[in-house]
C-alpha cells in the first residue's frame, strides 16, 4: 500500500472521525502511521475499551489517554496482548514516542502486554504492571529502551507514567490487604473494593467503582443484568420482571438502542439467521422463526432493483428466499425471453420457483409474459397478500394476454388490500369465474375486470373445481386447490373424511380440520378412535408405554427432576413406575438393590481372587501369541528383502527408452537443523505441522522469516515418500506467484522450509479486509492466479487443489499459489492424471473429478472459476448449505454458483466458462491471464464496489509478522536473500537491512510483484 501524505492525512481523519466524544470503544483501539505534529486531544475522552489497543509505527511523542481506566481484553492482539506498543519511532530523525498518558490505567481483564522498539521512550519500564494485569500468567514483555534512565518524582516512589509530581503510578491490587477479593483504595482490611469493581475505587460499595468487571446497572457493578424472567415460588411458574434490563456491552440499559434489537437479555446489531425481527410493545425482538425465517426484498423499480424494468435473468437471483416484496413484481417478455439489446439472455423456467417461499407483495403483481411450457402460476401458491400500496393504472393484479395459462394456483391468496384486478385476453384461463374475488378485496371500491378469456361453458366439460371444493370456487383442478373445503381439510388439501378409524396416520377432527394424532398413540384395529386429541396425553391406547397421562417410547431413566434424579420401570401392564428409593439403576430387571447388594458381599469379596487371576492369566496368553505372530511375519519380511536384493544384483543393466523430456536442473538446498528456528504454531494436519520460523544460514548475520512444515513422527514410509514428492515438485517450480521452497532438512522428522507470507491465506484476507478491497486489486488478484496456473500448465503440472485457501498474501499487490501435496506432474504423453482414494474437495472440482477421479489442467481451470468466485463474495463458501453427496447431481442438472453481488455479466460470464461440463470447452489459463488482464485496465466497468483504497487503519496482519522476530534489524525477504546466491556466488559480506524501518515500512514490506 501507498505512504503517501495524503494517505497518513486521511488515516489521521478517520481516527479523529471515530473516536472524538467516544467514552466506550466497543471493540478495537488501533493508533498507526501518525504523524509527528497531529492533534491527538480527541483521545482524552476514551474511559473503556472493550477489545485490545495497539499503539504502533506513529511518530508522535506523547499518547494522550489520560482517562483510560480499563481494557477489557474480550479481544487480544495476535492472542497474547491487550496492550501492544512497539516501533513509534523515526529512525532518520531524534523524534518519536516519549511518553505513555495512561496514567489513570488500572485495569487489563484479559491479556498482557507488550512494550518494545520505542526507542526514546521514557518510564514504562518503571510501572508495576502486574499490578495492572489481573491474569498474574498473562504474557508480560516490557524492552527498556535507550532513554530508561529518566528518574520519577520523589513522591512516586519510583513508578511513573512521567515526570510530574501528577505522572504517578496508582497502585490498586499489590498494595492490598490479604482479606481483599481483587482491587482496594488503601491498605487496610476496611479498604477493600467491592469484588465486582475493575481498576479500583473510591469506597466500599458497589457503586463506589471505578470500572465494573462485568455489568454496570445504573452506577452499580453487578454480575449480571435483571433477568426478564423470574421465578415466582408461590405460583411456581416463571414471570415477567418488571425490573427487567437488557445487557449493552458492559452496561445495563432500560431499552437498547434504536438500531438495536433484543435478543433474549441481550441488545444486539441483528437476530441470529434461526431467528427474526418482530416488534412487541414497541420493541424490536428476535424470535425462532416457525419455518423459514422472512426477508424481505426490493421488488422490480424499488431499491437496489431501481433502474430494472422486469425481472430477468440478470437479477432473480436477487429474490432467493424472499418472503416479502417490498415494491412490485412485473414479468415483460424482455424478461421472460430475454433483451438482446442490453445483453441479457432468456430467463430459465426452473428459475421462477425463486418466488415459492413469497407470502406478501407490498405493490402490484404484473404479468405480461410467461414461460410457454409453465400453464399456471403456481410458483406463487404461497402468495397470502397483495397490498398494493402502488397501483399499475389503478390495478394490483394484471393478467394479461397469457395463451398457456389455464388456472391461477393462487391457493393460499387471502387478500389484495387495495387496487382492482385485470384479466384480460388469457384464452385458456379457466377457473376464475368460480372465485368470490369480492370476499378478496378489503374496500368495496375495488373491482374484478375479467373479460375475454375462455368461456366458462366451454370449461365446464374438463375446467371445473374438484367435488370436494365448497361453492366459494377454486384456483384450479385438484382438491388442494379449493378456497375452502365441502367437508374436511388436511393441510391444504380437501378430503371428504378425517382418517378417524382406518388409514396408515390415523387423526382426530378439529371442526373440519383433520389433525394427526401423536406418535406415541397406537393405532386402533376395531374401528374405535386412537386419540381425541393432540399430543400424547390424549391417546386413547399408548404404542409403546405410559407415564402418567403420556404415552412414551420409554419410562424415565436418570431425568433431572426437582431435587434429585428420577427413575422408572415398566410394569407387565406397559405403565411407568417409580423405582424404589435404595434402586441405582432404571429398569426393574437391572434394579439393585442396596439391602439385596449387602446380602451378596460376602459371595462377592469370594469370587473377586478368582475372578481377578483369570483376568490375568488370559492377558498373558494374548501377550503370547501377538509375539508369535509378530516374530512370524518379521522373518517373512526379511526373506522377502533377501530374494529382492539377489534379484537386483542380477539385472544390473536396464535397456534404454529416452522419453525425450529435458532433464530438471533445479538445485534442491539442504539445510541444517541448527539453521532453523521455529517461533510458533501457523496450522496443523494429518501428516504434519507448519511453523513461523527464521532461517538463520550459517556464517552469516541474516535472519530470513520463513515457513517450517515437519513431517509427523507418527506417519509412515508412504508419507515420507509423498512429502519429498512435495518438495521436488516445489524446488522445480520458479515463478513470481509460486510459493517458493528455499529448503529441505532431512533431520529425524523431515522439514520443508518455504518463503513465509506475512498476511496469511487469500480466504481469510479477503474476508477480513472486505469494506477496503477495491476493484483493480480483486482484478489484479485474478490476473496473479491465472499467470501461475499458466506457469504450471506450462511446465505439465496439475494442481488439484486450487482455491482461496490455498492462495497466500504476500503483499496485497503480490499474491502467490502454494499447497502441492495433492498436486501431480503428467508424463510427456499424458493427459490427464488418475487419482486412488482420499478426501477430495467436492466443491471446488470439476464434474469429471468427482466420477472419475481425472485430473487435468481444464479441471484445474473449473476451480479456478470457484476460486474467483470465492474472491467475489469476499470469502463466501460454494454452494453453502447444500450437502457434498448432493454437488453431483446438481451440477449434472446445470446448477452454478450464482453471480456475485460486485460482478458484472463480463466477468461472471468468465466464472461460467469456467464450469462447463465439456472439459475442452473451458477456457485455457493462457486465455484467462489475458482476458482479466484487459479487464485490470479499466476495473470500474466491471465490478462495481464502493470502497476505498486498501490498506484501512487496521493494521493488525501485518505487525503480527513482526512480532515474534528479536532482532528485526537483521530480517531479510527471503528473495533479497537468494538474488546473490542465484548467480552461485556466494556474498562475501552482508550489510544489515533495515526491513522494519519505521518510516519506511510501507515501501519495503508490502511491494507488489
Amino acid at each position: 500500500y501507498s505512504n503517501t501524505l495524503s494517505d497518513l492525512d486521511q488515516q489521521y481523519k478517520t481516527l479523529r472521525k471515530f473516536y472524538e466524544n467516544c467514552e466506550v470503544v466497543m471493540g478495537n483501539l488501533e493508533i498507526t502511521s501518525i504523524e509527528r505534529n497531529r492533534n491527538l486531544s480527541f483521545l482524552k475522552s476514551v474511559r473503556e475499551v472493550t477489545g485490545y489497543v495497539l499503539v504502533a509505527l506513529n511518530q508522535f511523542d506523547y499518547l494522550p489517554l489520560e482517562n483510560l481506566r480499563i481494557i477489557r481484553g474480550t479481544k487480544l492482539y495476535e492472542g497474547r496482548y491487550a496492550l501492544a506498543i512497539f516501533l513509534n519511532y523515526r529512525r532518520d530523525d531524534n523524534f518519536g514516542l516519549r511518553q505513555l498518558g495512561l496514567k489513570n490505567l488500572t485495569e487489563i481483564l484479559n491479556g498482557g502486554v507488550y512494550v518494545d522498539q520505542n526507542q526514546f521512550l521514557c518510564h514504562a519500564d518503571t510501572i508495576h504492571w502486574q499490578d495492572i494485569i489481573k491474569n498474574s500468567r498473562s504474557e508480560l514483555l516490557v524492552v527498556p529502551s535507550n532513554n530508561s534512565g529518566r528518574r520519577c518524582h520523589r513522591s512516586c516512589n519510583g513508578r511513573c507514567w512521567g515526570p510530574q509530581e501528577n505522572q504517578c503510578q496508582s497502585l490498586t491490587k499489590t498494595v492490598c490487604a490479604e482479606q481483599c477479593d481483587g482491587r482496594c483504595f488503601g491498605p487496610y482490611v476496611s479498604n477493600c473494593c467491592h469484588r465486582e469493581c475493575a481498576g479500583g475505587c473510591f469506597g466500599p460499595k458497589d457503586t463506589d467503582c471505578f470500572a465494573c468487571t462485568n455489568f454496570n446497572d445504573s452506577g452499580a457493578c453487578v454480575t449480571q443484568c435483571p433477568q426478564p424472567f423470574v421465578y415466582n415460588p408461590t405460583t411456581f411458574q416463571l414471570e415477567h420482571n418488571p425490573k427487567a434490563k437488557y445487557t449493552y456491552g458492559a452496561f445495563c440499559v432500560k431499552k437498547c438502542p434504536h438500531n438495536f434489537v433484543v435478543d433474549h437479555s441481550s441488545c444486539v446489531r441483528a437476530c441470529p439467521s434461526n431467528k427474526m425481527e418482530v416488534e412487541e410493545n414497541h420493541i424490536k425482538m428476535c424470535v425462532p422463526c416457525t419455518d423459514i425465517c422472512p426477508k424481505m426484498c426490493d421488488g422490480i423499480g424499488t431499491g437496489s432493483l431501481q433502474t430494472a424494468q422486469t425481472v430477468d435473468s440478470s437479477n432473480i437471483e436477487m429474490f432467493v428466499n424472499c418472503t416479502k416484496i417490498n415494491g412490485n413484481l412485473i414479468f415483460l417478455i424482455t424478461g421472460i425471453k430475454g433483451d438482446m439489446y442490453h445483453g441479457i439472455g432468456a430467463l430459465d423456467p426452473e428459475q421462477l420457483n425463486v418466488f415459492r417461499n413469497v407470502r406478501e407483495i407490498t405493490g402490484y403483481l404484473n404479468i405480461q409474459s410467461w414461460p410457454e411450457n409453465m400453464t399456471d402460476l403456481g410458483v406463487f401458491s404461497n402468495l397470502v397478500t397483495i397490498g398494493g400500496r402502488t397501483l399499475y393504472s389503478g390495478i394490483s393484479l394484471l393478467i394479461l394476454k397469457q395463451r398457456w395459462i389455464s388456472a391461477l394456483k393462487f391457493q393460499s391468496l387471502r387478500e389484495i388490500s387495495a387496487g382492482n384486478v385485470y384479466m384480460t385476453n388469457n384464452s385458456q384461463l379457466c377457473f376464475y369465474n368460480t372465485v368470490n374475488w369480492t370476499s378478496l378485496f378489503h374496500t368495496s371500491t375495488q373491482r374484478a375486470l375479467i373479460k375475454n378469456n375462455r368461456d366458462p361453458r366451454e370449461s365446464q366439460q374438463r375446467m371445473v373445481c374438484d367435488p370436494l371444493c365448497s361453492v366459494a370456487g377454486c384456483w384450479g383442478p385438484g382438491p388442494d386447490q379449493c378456497l375452502s373445503c365441502k367437508y374436511f381439510s388436511r393441510g391444504r388439501t380437501c378430503v371428504k373424511a378425517c382418517n378417524l378409524y382406518d388409514g396408515d396416520v390415523r387423526e382426530f377432527a378439529n371442526g373440519s380440520v383433520c389433525v394427526v394424532c401423536d406418535s406415541q398413540c397406537e393405532k386402533a384395529e376395531d374401528r374405535t378412535l386412537s386419540c381425541h386429541g393432540p399430543g400424547p396425553d390424549h391417546c386413547l391406547k399408548c404404542l409403546h408405554l405410559k407415564d402418567g397421562p403420556n404415552c412414551v417410547e420409554k419410562c424415565p431413566d436418570g431425568l433431572q427432576g426437582a431435587n434429585s434424579f428420577i427413575f422408572k420401570y415398566a410394569e407387565t401392564n406397559n405403565e411407568c413406575h417409580p423405582c424404589h428409593p435404595n434402586c441405582t439403576q432404571g429398569y426393574v430387571s437391572a434394579c439393585m438393590c442396596v439391602f439385596l447388594f449387602l446380602q451378596a458381599s460376602a459371595t462377592l469379596h469370594r469370587e473377586t481372587p478368582l475372578i481377578a487371576a483369570g483376568v490375568i492369566g488370559g492377558m498373558f496368553v494374548v501377550v503370547i501369541v501377538a509375539l508369535g505372530f509378530a516374530i512370524f511375519f518379521r522373518r517373512k519380511t526379511i526373506k522377502k528383502k533377501r530374494a529382492l536384493r539377489r534379484f537386483l544384483e542380477t539385472e544390473l543393466v536396464e535397456p534404454l527408452t529416452p522419453s525425450g523430456t529435458a532433464p530438471n536442473q533445479a538445485q534442491l538446498r539442504i539445510l541444517k537443523e541448527t539453521e532453523l528456528k521455529r517461533v510458533k504454531i501457523l496450522g496443523t494436519g494429518a501428516f504434519g505441522t507448519v511453523y513461523k520460523g527464521v532461517w538463520v544460514p550459517e556464517g552469516e548475520t541474516v535472519k530470513i522469516p520463513v515457513a517450517i512444515k515437519i513431517l509427523n513422527e507418527s506417519t509412515g514410509p508412504k508419507a515420507n515418500v509423498e512429502f519429498m514428492d512435495e518438495a521436488l515438485i516445489m524446488a522445480s517450480m520458479e515463478h513470481p506467484h509460486l510459493v517458493h521452497l528455499l529448503g529441505v532438512c532431512l533431520s529425524p522428522t523431515i522439514q520443508l522450509v518455504t518463503q513465509l507470507m506475512p498476511h496469511g491465506c487469500l480466504l481469510d484476507y479477503v474476508h477480513e479486509h472486505q469494506e477496503n478491497i477495491g476493484s483493480q486489486l480483486l482484478l489484479n488478484w485474478c490476473v496473479q492466479i491465472a499467470k501461475g496456473m499458466m506457469y504450471l500448465e506450462e511446465r505439465r503440472l496439475v494442481h488439484r487443489d486450487l482455491a482461496a485457501r490455498n492462495v497466500l498474501v504476500k503483499s496485497p499487490n503480490h499474491i502467490k499459489i502454494t499447497d502441492f501435496g495433492l498436486a501431480r506432474l503428467l508424463e510427456t504423453n499424458e493427459k490427464e492424471y488418475s487419482a486412488d482414494g482420499g478426501k477430495m474437495p467436492i466443491k471446488w472440482m470439476a464434474l469429471e473429478c468427482i466420477h472419475y477421479r481425472k485430473f487435468t489442467h481444464q479441471s484445474d481451470v473449473w476451480s479456478y472459476g470457484v476460486t474467483i468466485w470465492e474472491l467475489m463474495t469476499f470469502g463466501g463458501k460454494p454452494y453453502d448449505g447444500i450437502p457434498t453427496r448432493e454437488i453431483p447431481d446438481i451440477l449434472e442438472k446445470g446448477e452454478r454458483l450464482p453471480q456475485p453481488p460486485i460482478c458484472t455479466i463480463d466477468v461472471y460470464m468468465v466464472m461460467v466458462k469456467c464450469w462447463m461440463i465439456d472439459a475442452d470447452s473451458r477456457p485455457r489459463f493462457k486465455e484467462l491471464a489475458a482476458e482479466f488482464s484487459h479487464m485490470a485496465r479499466d476495473p470500474q466497468r466491471y465490478l462495481v464496489i464502493q470502497v476505498g483504497i486498501l490498506p484501512s487503519p487496521n493494521h493488525s496482519k501485518f505487525f503480527q509478522s513482526l512480532l515474534d522476530e528479536e532482532e528485526l534489524d537483521d530480517l531479510m525477504d527471503a528473495e533479497e536473500y537468494l538474488v546473490p546466491h542465484s548467480l552461485n556466488a556466494p556474498p562475501t559480506s552482508h550489510m544489515p537491512h533495515p526491513h522494519v524501518d519505521s518510516n519506511q515500512v510501507s515501501t519495503t514490506i508490502n511491494v507488489g510483484p
